[in-house]
């Protein structure tokens, strides 16, 4: 996709361009009547048949601003036949009944989106007979069950988009759906999606997004909830903001990474809901390195298609909802393009982030946030979660001690072996079998300014406290095992990308080891109690940033008991510091008496009281 690679991305021409390069590989793809649109062979878990119809409307999510702002694409008046022919009973393809849970729910939502936004691309050729069958057939949104999380903001869009254009809707199922969206309310802007879930991309890109999409379009009808909405958002973007590196890159954490650049679809409905106007400079940088970032990436495959995994094509670290079309959700990102020619957002220059503080401590999502302002790397550090779910590799992507922009975070081929389990960032343990088990869920939790407390069993007599303390380069694990059984733990740091034409660099003392190689600077360090440093060297494409990785690691063997552990981790983009400032800087730790604990690392001073612990 060198268009796109070469595309400056400064003006609305710039970024059309870039829609039409991204939808245009897809024109030879339409069949069955432009009822669908069939890519690669892989599957998910739904039919085939939904597969085509998700890869079709998935579309719209783009095409549909581009119209509303004055652009044409020729795709138009395929997705436009597609959807006479999708909605028809009586034709071959028709797209058929909605069942209860169906992903079909899911892509209803994109014509309703489009209806409101474009009504004379997608309402007004229609015939009259045409109009009554798509909604008869978009009507059965309200006569479903959906799941219980952003699912219920589908059946509010498509509801949406048949009022805008004078069709019959269900007001009832708006609001039953909107009250029941409150109780994921967590406050100071930041939503859960549903009644157990996590905390993550789901908020901005989905929550958010929707939220402030109907303020957008019923902001006169219902003026409380469209003020709600747009209140929360403001302060959401405070918090939100310290997800991104200067460069552009979000911090690759959760689920559905495939989605990609949809990580910005909150700053460009922000901008299109005129949520703070004064914000447009700094948010239009966002947007555009975001977008410059990606597209340099190899996430296209030979005909231009995108394809399912993160920095590059990956079905390892997929979800069983990621079919070959899946990834083009992330065309909500476009939004902006419905915005006027004359629009402030599109007059102001980009200006770089705005001033912000090198640690944040989010006590609402609880997760730490530091930056290292010489090199622009950002790492999440997460609490951890009271409760886990089905969703694919969800301890690789919820549960590991540290995510960062640079090396991204790695799932495992399996749970058997070193190699095969890719343990980054997370301590594994196993009964002398090579069996492995990281931490899925917390038993108690807290998150307080200086460091992450967790109580984990990886089984149950098995307990396993660990503190964290934030920070980059170095960051600090404490982990206090007391165990009934004779175990093996390994204690992985961050994953060094070594797919490079230069050989890197590896060295390995008693009581620590360093990885050089272009893609960045990795170690461990022993600080306290048994351990040797090794490094382990993944099953390729088990990283989501590069395929073939090396993870400078702590083993050891503990006997039954109570064992305490301390433990650093280092990393760094690039070749930033040679081994002798490396070394130089390991953390150095000091016990006060036998439950207080002093750790030294990146010029700050952090006391850790284990009382009652030890």
């Amino acid at each position: 996709m060198s268009n796109l690679r070469e595309n400056p991305l400064k003006t609305k021409a710039d970024l059309a361009r870039a829609l039409t390069d991204l939808i245009e590989p897809l024109t030879p793809y339409y069949q069955k009547d432009d009822t669908q649109i069939q890519l690669s062979a892989t599957g998910a878990g739904y039919s085939r048949k939904t597969i085509g119809i998700e890869g079709l409307l998935r579309v719209l999510w783009g095409l549909a601003p581009l119209l509303a702002g004055g652009g044409y694409h020729e795709q138009v008046s395929k997705q436009r036949q597609g959807m006479i022919n999708g909605t028809n009973p009586d034709h071959e393809h028709y797209w058929g009944d909605v069942h209860d849970y169906d992903q079909i729910i899911v892509e209803m939502a994109a014509i309703g989106y489009s209806l409101a936004l474009a009504p004379e691309h997608f309402w007004q050729p229609l015939t009259d007979i045409e109009r009554q069958q798509l909604v008869n057939w978009l009507s059965q949104v309200n006569q479903v069950k959906a799941h219980d999380c952003n699912w219920l903001f589908f059946a509010v869009i498509v509801n949406i988009g048949l009022k805008k254009v004078g069709q019959p809707y269900d007001q009832s199922v708006i609001d039953r759906h909107l009250d029941r969206i409150e109780h994921f309310y967590l406050g100071e802007g930041w939503y859960k999606d549903g009644h157990l879930a996590h905390i993550d991309y789901y908020g901005p890109f989905a929550l958010h997004f929707y939220g402030l999409f109907y303020a957008t379009m019923m902001g006169e009808d219902d003026p409380v909830r469209s003020t709600r909405y747009k209140e929360r958002a403001k302060q959401f973007i405070d918090k939100f903001v310290h997800w991104f590196s200067p460069e552009g890159q979000a911090i690759p954490y959760g689920r559905s990474l495939t989605y990609r650049f949809s990580q910005i679809a909150f700053f460009s409905i922000y901008v299109f809901a005129e949520v703070d106007p004064d914000a447009n400079g700094w948010i239009k940088g966002v947007i555009l390195r975001h977008l410059r970032y990606w597209f340099k990436q190899p996430i296209f495959d030979r005909d231009g298609i995108l394809t399912v995994g993160y920095r590059y094509p990956n079905l390892l670290m997929s979800e069983n909802y990621n079919a070959p079309g899946s990834p083009y959700w992330a065309l909500k990102s476009f939004l902006f393009l419905a915005l006027p020619d004359d629009h402030l957002f599109w007059q102001v220059d980009e200006e770089s982030l705005p001033d912000l503080a090198e640690k944040l401590v989010d006590d609402k999502a609880e997760k730490t946030i530091i930056r290292d302002t010489d090199t622009g790397h950002v790492a999440l550090f997460p609490s951890g979660y009271s409760h886990t779910n089905g969703h694919t590799h969800v301890a690789a992507k919820y549960e590991k001690f540290c995510y960062s922009t640079h090396f991204g975070f790695s799932v495992p081929r399996s749970e058997s072996t070193l190699d095969q389990g890719a343990f980054d960032s997370i301590l594994a343990v196993s009964e002398n079998d090579d069996y492995y088990r990281v931490k899925r869920q917390v038993v108690e939790k807290r998150h307080e300014r200086d460091y992450l407390y967790m109580l984990w069993k990886p089984w149950p007599n098995v307990a396993i406290k660990t503190w964290i303390i934030p920070g980059l380069p170095w960051h600090v694990r404490i982990h206090l095992i007391e165990s009934e059984r004779e175990l093996r733990f390994a204690d992985g740091g961050y994953a060094i990308g070594t797919d490079q034409t230069a050989a890197g660099k590896l060295e390995r003392e008693q009581n620590w080891s360093y990885a050089c190689y272009q893609t960045g600077v990795g170690g461990a360090a022993v600080l306290k109690g048994v351990g040797k440093p090794i490094h382990v060297v993944p099953n390729g494409n088990t990283n989501i940033m590069t395929p073939n990785t090396i993870i400078p690691t702590i083993t050891g063997e503990l006997k039954q008991g109570v064992t305490l552990l301390v433990h650093a981790f280092y990393g760094k983009p690039k070749d930033q510091q040679p081994m002798t400032q490396y070394i130089e800087t390991i953390p150095i730790i000091s016990q006060d008496d036998q439950e207080q604990l002093t750790i030294q690392l990146n010029g700050q001073v952090v006391k850790l009281d284990l009382s009652g612990s030890l």
